[in-house]
């Protein structure tokens, strides 16, 4: 039995991205959430406060990717 391949995402690229174009939900596309993303995409972050609330999260340390693994620091 081969253990599920996983791919890490990346704590700065995620942070980086929520900073620059959180507004448009490219770290969450980023992190495999590609439906979240494209909700924010559409409402430009949930009017701002979605991305703003996930810039908080990911600074902390508590935003997990598409497989609900932690962003690798």
């Amino acid at each position: 039995m081969t253990a599920p391949v996983t791919t890490q995402k990346s704590w700065v690229v995620a942070l980086l991205l929520c900073f620059f174009v959180g507004v448009l939900g490219a770290h969450r596309f980023y992190t495999g959430k590609v439906g979240t993303g494209v909700l924010q995409l559409i409402t430009i972050g949930g009017f701002g406060i979605w991305a703003f609330i996930d810039l908080i999260m990911i600074l902390v340390g508590a935003f997990r990717d598409k497989q609900g693994q932690p962003l690798v620091k």
